[in-house]
């Protein structure tokens, strides 16, 4: 099992591609909605993000986008 945490936020279409993407290829993925929940925002800016989706897969180095190439090898 993956262990993947998806930073999204509401109306984003690269999110929702994003996690579209991560069921049709059942990976795994706990979602954090920085609308929701802004503490999550916080977090994403202290650590140099200025966009979503940011997907951080547990082993490797977090995707930010839409990167259908990336989410491929966490299929894997």
């Amino acid at each position: 099992m993956n262990n993947v945490i998806v930073y999204s936020k509401n109306n984003c279409m690269q999110c929702k591609m994003t996690k579209r993407y991560l069921k049709e290829h059942n990976i795994n993925f706990e979602e954090h909605n920085i609308n929701q929940e802004p503490k999550y925002l916080d977090m994403l800016k202290e650590q140099g993000f200025q966009s979503v989706p940011v997907v951080m897969p547990a082993n490797s180095d977090p995707i930010v986008g839409f990167r259908p190439d990336s989410l491929k090898e966490l299929a894997n």
